[in-house]
């Protein structure tokens, strides 16, 4: 063969005695092909010297076609824009992605899987938000299910996450150098006693005004703007009102300033807002949040499982950065 001859899938196709498309998906959606077919294919390609995506090659080797996604979808818009990330990904590679949502792990009264992907083969597993019970998590071994965690705990499995701890002490930061001491933080209800993302956030920014030596009131409210603005009003009308709110998430905070306008408070000079996220509503409202990485999130964990299901059997946890997006709200 000629040097510097780029090998085609024309002549992967010739050798191996197949069409075009049964290497494509040989390639790309192996679970559509036969056993023996696949080799064939793959031998022809190591034969030639054939170069297609890496991933898509190992993928092949395991006859990984389709992995399952699930997340409290319909609870909170954030799991969209880490699947989204996700999905991107996936559509590159021709990865078939099944999507389960699931009840949030704040309003169940066991913030576990409450059940399996069943639906068809899976290859592999991506669960976002979810803390896996370890009877499931053993239950997922036993079936040789490669699983990868998402902003979640997990003991046995991969994880990739932010740091809520210090994702709570940046935000605390932020609002410690404007001077404010008596600061107010609008907490997700959660029914079960559980060490969560939002019990993290909480504990980071409560450090950093304690060491100020301030004071952080908590208020609970459940996930929706309307609750947001009914809850912000035992902040907003205590004799001593803090001077900023910090609000778990972005939509929480949304209901703050509708409760601090109810009430003709200007904002940031009566009251400073602080929300989490950065999502749509948070750049529409101009509100001061810390940004989270949601679509990264979601790529990164497709590729975290693409190593499982390529062989690898490490245990590997990615922290994703967080930073501070300052607006007039504060």
């Amino acid at each position: 063969m000629a040097a510097g001859h780029r090998v085609t899938i024309y002549e992967v196709a010739d050798r191996a005695g197949v069409s075009i498309s049964t290497v494509s998906n040989v390639l790309n959606k192996p679970d559509r092909v036969s056993r023996e077919t696949r080799e064939r294919v793959l031998a022809a390609v190591d034969a030639l010297g054939f170069v297609p995506k890496v991933q898509a090659v190992s993928l092949a080797r395991r006859g990984t076609g389709r992995i399952g996604v699930m997340a409290p979808f319909t609870s909170y818009g954030s799991y969209l824009r880490r699947l989204s990330g996700l999905l991107t990904a996936a559509t590159e590679l021709e990865i078939d992605v099944l999507v389960f949502d699931h009840e949030s792990a704040a309003l169940a009264s066991s913030p576990v899987l409450a059940s399996m992907p069943v639906h068809g083969r899976l290859d592999g597993l991506v669960v976002m938000g979810l803390r896996i019970e370890d009877a499931i998590a053993d239950r997922l071994r036993e079936r040789r299910l490669p699983t990868v965690a998402v902003d979640a705990d997990s003991a046995l499995f991969s994880r990739v996450m932010i740091d809520d701890h210090a994702g709570g002490r940046t935000a605390a930061e932020h609002l410690r150098e404007r001077g404010h001491r008596h600061v107010g933080y609008l907490l997700e209800r959660q029914v079960s006693d559980y060490e969560s993302q939002a019990i993290k956030r909480l504990a980071g920014f409560r450090e950093v005004i304690a060491a100020a030596g301030g004071s952080v009131t908590v208020a609970r409210s459940d996930n929706s703007v309307d609750n947001g603005r009914r809850a912000a009003a035992a902040l907003l009308d205590a004799a001593d009102r803090p001077t900023a709110i910090m609000a778990h998430h972005d939509a929480l905070a949304i209901g703050v300033l509708l409760a601090a306008r109810d009430r003709g408070l200007r904002v940031p000079q009566d009251v400073a807002v602080m929300g989490f996220d950065d999502g749509e509503m948070a750049v529409a409202a101009d509100l001061t949040t810390v940004r989270q990485p949601f679509e990264e999130s979601g790529s990164t964990a497709l590729s975290v499982l693409l190593g499982h299901l390529g062989g690898s059997d490490l245990r590997s946890t990615t922290v994703l950065d967080v930073r501070l997006i300052a607006r007039s709200t504060t």
